[in-house]
């Protein structure tokens, strides 16, 4: 991973003042993902982290968790698993459920994603309070997964996310 890349990555995200509610500054990632080269850029610095670990499956949240996760997965030739809103997989599945600021969500993963002991690595877009991320990590743990890490584009520090994750080690590229 250089520093060019990451500088790069960090030049196109946009601020997107009051959305989606007043006094959020949104980080937009869709430039990243509309420019071929900085998208290119994006896959490469997840897969790169991802080297030197063996790795059996690469976990994906719903939704832009998807793109990025499935990309890595390709790119390194391996599985993905996606985990999604709650009703949104067609077969059997387990739940986790999750605060948010104004009640609770909950993500689910089909019950024969993982096999007990397959090395993952989970992978989103963006660390923010962590609750997804945690309820994504229970699910992982559940079907018996060995979580080697969670992989952010972008962390936004002083919601202090990565707390609610631990003890997983947790790698973000973008620091907010």
């Amino acid at each position: 991973m250089t520093s060019d890349r990451i500088t790069l990555l960090a030049q196109a995200v946009r601020d997107v003042h009051d959305f989606p509610k007043q006094g959020i500054l949104f980080k937009d990632i869709t430039p990243i993902l509309a420019d071929g080269l900085l998208f290119k850029h994006a896959i490469d610095t997840f897969a790169d982290a991802c080297g030197g670990k063996e790795i059996d499956k690469i976990v994906g949240i719903d939704a832009r968790g998807f793109l990025f996760g499935a990309a890595v997965a390709y790119k390194l030739g391996l599985g993905f698993v996606p985990v999604r809103k709650k009703g949104k997989l067609p077969y059997k599945t387990e739940s986790a459920s999750y605060t948010l600021e104004y009640g609770e969500a909950c993500v689910e993963m089909h019950v024969d994603a993982i096999s007990p002991g397959e090395r993952i690595v989970l992978i989103d877009d963006l660390l923010a309070t962590g609750g997804t991320a945690a309820a994504a990590i229970k699910l992982i743990q559940k079907m018996g997964g060995d979580l080697l890490e969670a992989q952010f584009l972008i962390e936004l520090e002083f919601l202090a996310g990565r707390k609610n994750l631990e003890p997983v080690p947790v790698r973000a590229f973008l620091k907010y």
